[in-house]
């Protein structure tokens, strides 16, 4: 009964390291929006298809 306490503290882990250290990573330099618009890109097609398939 434990599992699905383990998998959102994992999940929730993981989106804490993106948010940290990835995306601010990702705008710095020179082609800073290309990261932004694939990033936002990718989340968008995401939840289509969960929505979608869901």
């Amino acid at each position: 009964p434990a599992m699905p306490y383990l998998l959102s503290f994992a999940a929730g882990a993981m989106i804490y390291v993106v948010v940290e250290e990835l995306i601010p990573e990702m705008s710095e330099g020179e082609h800073s929006n290309i990261g932004t618009i694939c990033f936002a890109a990718g989340f968008v097609l995401m939840m289509a298809l969960d929505v979608g398939l869901g």
